[in-house]
């Protein structure tokens, strides 16, 4: 389902969850991987999922399955791979070398930020969890540099819930970064809140064209390997 309100939350929400259902901790065979991806997409939330994300090493066992595609790097690249048109995106980890795609997103450590002067038009990926999750002064020295330099950004692990739980990254403090910058106190709020007419956080309020901007030229969405678990604190919050 295509969500066609423009709201505060459709400008927010919208595509903003690309589907890693094949990465850890959820590392589901592709058969049910697909599967599930049908069904969310066929939801009344299907408007919230954006890009399904794929392991290079396993683009075949898609077969033709009709999807938009963001490929993860695991294997050295080659221009046939990358001439598949369902591919909108590429990411490319630390230890390879970024393909010539027009959307790519590098990742790197967040302890040292020289990298993102180095990207040359490319887009900067942040890890939020999994297996190290940055502190809040990295994560908001990553937003307000890429802010500073015009840097195109998303995320990836460890944003299972919109608003901070613990030590975890929540994805609407980062959404509240990106848009109000305070970077370092937008990421650890609790009062972070999204309705129709606007992204709220204390006093501040961001309506959904101010929303829609930040979305297209900072903060682009994140990958979860889970959508399922995003979307119930969503309704919890009372924003779906």
């Amino acid at each position: 389902m295509v969500q066609t309100r423009i709201d505060a939350r459709a400008a927010a929400l919208e595509r903003l969850i690309d589907h890693a259902a094949l990465f850890p901790p959820a590392s589901m065979p592709m058969d049910a991987a697909v599967q599930e991806d049908r069904r969310l997409l066929a939801s009344s939330e299907g408007w919230l999922v954006g890009r399904f994300v794929v392991p290079a090493s396993r683009l075949a066992e898609l077969g033709d399955y009709e999807r938009a595609l963001t490929v993860v790097l695991d294997e050295a690249c080659n221009s046939e791979l990358l001439s598949d048109s369902r591919i909108e995106s590429v990411e490319v980890p630390a230890r390879m070398e970024p393909p010539d795609h027009p959307e790519v997103y590098i990742e790197r450590s967040l302890d040292d930020l020289g990298w993102l002067d180095e990207l040359g038009g490319r887009r900067a990926k942040a890890r939020c969890g999994g297996a190290a999750t940055p502190t809040v002064d990295q994560l908001g020295a990553f937003v307000r540099r890429c802010r500073e330099l015009g840097v195109v950004f998303k995320a990836t692990a460890g944003l299972h819930h919109p608003v901070r739980r613990g030590d975890e990254h929540g994805f609407l403090n980062l959404l509240a970064a990106a848009v109000f910058g305070d970077e370092e106190r937008a990421l650890v709020a609790q009062d972070v809140a999204l309705d129709s007419e606007a992204l709220r956080w204390g006093d501040r309020a961001a309506d959904a064209a101010e929303v829609a901007r930040v979305r297209r030229e900072l903060f682009t969405g994140f990958g979860s390997c889970s959508v399922a678990e995003p979307v119930e604190d969503l309704r919890a919050l009372g924003i779906l």
